[in-house]
């Protein structure tokens, strides 16, 4: 089933019929490819992350953890972070990427820490999502304020 979905993202012609729970996995997979890019994957990170996908989609308890551990599992063999941003940008809405990003800013604040890999990486998942400059700032803004 793994193979399954990590082809799925490979693929560079997009099947519109594309379900709720793959654009899950990828905005998990996202998350913690962020939260592991500073060598660190924290526990408050982690809780960041559950926070977000129990707000975002209703996820709790078994349902959650499952999503988390799947999406683990892909972020840990996807060779790339393109096929993540892809499946976000081709279905979900501008103005809900620029509320992701903030959420993702929030994954690089939860532990007190913002080291340049993690700027690094945010900056070319905006590019990647097609969220403007100003966006990006703003999403940040926000996820500082809540942090």
């Amino acid at each position: 089933m793994l193979q399954d979905i990590l082809n799925l993202f490979a693929t560079e012609t997009r099947d519109e019929t594309l379900s709720t729970d793959d654009v899950r996995l990828a905005l998990a997979a996202l998350m913690i490819r962020i939260a592991r890019s500073d060598g660190d994957f924290a526990a408050s990170e982690r809780a960041v992350i559950l926070t977000a996908m129990t707000e975002r989609y209703g996820l709790t308890g078994t349902d959650l953890e499952e999503l988390v551990a799947e999406a683990e599992t892909l972020e840990g063999k996807a060779p790339d972070t393109v096929r993540f941003t892809r499946v976000l940008k081709e279905h979900v809405p501008y103005e809900e990427r620029t509320a992701l990003l903030t959420t993702l800013w929030s994954v690089v604040l939860a532990d007190g820490e913002r080291d340049a890999e993690e700027n690094s990486l945010l900056r070319m998942l905006a590019q990647l999502l097609g969220v403007t400059d100003k966006d990006s700032a703003l999403a940040r803004q926000s996820a500082e304020k809540t942090a």
